[in-house]
């Protein structure tokens, strides 16, 4: 995996990410003191499961030859009670039967960041110069 760098971009909270030779913008919404010309933090972490569970159920449905012609996964994150809460709806379109759906659906959750999210994590920080 690529390392993910930030550093301060223009405005009060813009941020600008370097991933490889990808460089985009990280920003927080103009109501909560940002200029919003990025998606914020929380929005990066809805699309990264979003793209992971869509990725891994079309390399799954085109492993079993299934007929899955998208698999469109939104994503919400709310915070009820100081507890982080993903509300992940998947739409299936192509020509399924149900036992497949049920399967994707369960193959959803093997997707590497929902693994990541819903299992035991560590964040080790240290100063560097």
């Amino acid at each position: 995996m690529r390392k993910v760098q930030s550093r301060f971009g223009t405005g009060p909270l813009q941020q600008t990410l370097t991933v490889g030779d990808l460089h985009f913008l990280a920003d927080s919404e103009v109501g909560r003191g940002g200029t919003g010309t990025g998606p914020s933090p929380h929005e990066y972490l809805a699309a990264a499961l979003a793209s992971c569970t869509s990725m891994t159920l079309k390399m799954y449905a085109e492993r079993k030859a299934w007929k899955l012609e998208n698999a469109i996964v939104t994503v919400d994150i709310e915070r009820p009670h100081d507890v982080e809460t993903f509300i992940r709806d998947i739409q299936l379109v192509g020509d399924l039967d149900i036992e497949q759906r049920e399967r994707l659906l369960d193959i959803a959750t093997k997707c590497p960041i929902h693994k990541a999210l819903s299992g035991e994590i560590q964040i080790k920080t240290q100063l560097v110069s």
